[in-house]
């Protein structure tokens, strides 16, 4: 009854403060705001019934837009503070939150539907008896053959190449949203394809796990059996293609250049893409949240 009660009263709160969004007093309106953020996903329903109303005028309608982008904005920081503090940190719950700070009603069924197609696609065609290298030629037919998968050439900068619902619903992305979807879906069929965060760039690592490099007598630095290009239709190479690709940047060979990088980093790279999409084209606050979101991963 004691719950009840306090629904009730709250319910009836939001209700208030709601009426009260286009008040002309900047000091009631932003004292209204508050608490209504403090009330967070509870007080959007109301928000958003409200905000059809013919009613109310333009005034109330921007503030009401504002302040339900505010309440979003702030679970999506409080989805990635415990993203950030999770000990799995999931690659793929990762990239849904990034999706869901531009897409607030993400379909995720869809997103993890169309996983699961890809990874049963490719299931079907493996087994114990192939190569790596077999493998993988597999996984690139049916990534990039059945399934359509490209890289974005023409509007490499879009911002939609970076969330992985409309990657998935478009079939192309950048680099590192390619290598992503790609990783995800291999490492589910247990093959250790990893991200590599290049400079201006994204590619993947095969590991060799079963030091099939050792067997055949080969120098095997940093733990890769090879890179495989998701940019470029799953292209195969090795490190001295990565050394070329330092050497013509002008770059060190750092180690994180050739090994896999944390999810965390991965993340990270996410953010910056999109601060740099949004920089291009003149959206600063979008930029600002994007780089604040980053700052909890720092």
């Amino acid at each position: 009854m004691k719950y009840i009660c306090n629904v009730i009263i709250a319910n009836t709160s939001i209700k208030a403060l709601v009426q009260l969004i286009d008040d002309p007093d900047d000091n009631i309106y932003e004292h209204v705001r508050d608490q209504l953020k403090q009330y967070g996903n509870e007080a959007i329903p109301y928000l958003e019934n409200s905000w059809g109303s013919s009613y109310y005028g333009m005034l109330y309608q921007s503030r009401v837009e504002k302040i339900i982008h505010e309440i979003k904005f702030e679970e999506t920081k409080s989805q990635v503070q415990a993203w950030a503090d999770s000990s799995d940190k999931d690659l793929l719950e990762g990239a849904l939150i990034v999706a869901r700070y531009q897409y607030p009603d993400l379909d995720e069924d869809f997103v993890r539907n169309a996983i699961q197609a890809i990874r049963r696609d490719v299931w079907l065609e493996l087994n114990n008896n192939q190569t790596a290298f077999e493998q993988v030629k597999i996984f690139n037919r049916v990534f990039f053959g059945v399934h359509g998968f490209h890289g974005d050439t023409k509007t490499f900068n879009s911002p939609v190449n970076s969330y992985i619902n409309t990657v998935l619903e478009s079939k192309k992305g950048n680099p590192l949203s390619l290598c992503l979807i790609y990783s995800v879906v291999a490492q589910s069929l247990d093959m250790p394809v990893y991200g590599v965060n290049l400079p201006n760039h994204f590619v993947l690592a095969y590991m060799d796990e079963k030091r099939s490099s050792f067997m055949i007598n080969e120098q095997n630095e940093f733990g890769v059996l090879f890179y495989i290009n998701a940019f470029s239709k799953g292209v195969i190479f090795d490190t001295n293609e990565i050394k070329d690709f330092l050497n013509e940047n002008k770059l060190s060979y750092n180690r994180e250049f050739f090994e896999p990088c944390s999810n965390s980093t991965i993340m990270k790279r996410m953010f910056s893409n999109l601060i740099a999409s949004f920089q291009q084209i003149g959206n600063a606050e979008k930029v600002l949240e994007l780089q604040e979101l980053r700052g909890i991963l720092m």
